[in-house]
């Protein structure tokens, strides 16, 4: 009879909890941003950066939760946008 060749067993890793994600709803913060400048001629994944906002024309705004992630994607973008706290 033929040998079978075993593979070797996998190694289990501890499965990593996630950490405890922070609510910004509790403290119900919001960010209006409005476009104010067009994403033509500007690196690409600026473009994708507005669509990842909600906006994709000029003078359009859009009311968004102030998380980390909205944050960081504002800054990519800082000089396209206007950002204003929401009343």
């Amino acid at each position: 009879m033929a040998e079978e060749t075993k593979k070797p067993a996998a190694k289990k890793t501890a499965a990593k909890k996630a950490a405890p994600k922070k609510e910004a709803s509790a403290s119900g913060k919001k960010l209006t941003v409005t476009q104010i400048a067009s994403p033509i001629g500007r690196v690409p994944q600026q473009r994708q950066t507005l669509i990842g906002l909600g906006l994709n024309k000029i003078n359009r705004s859009k009311t968004l939760e102030d998380t980390p992630a909205v944050r960081g994607m504002i800054r990519a973008v800082r000089h396209l946008v206007k950002v204003e706290e929401a009343a």
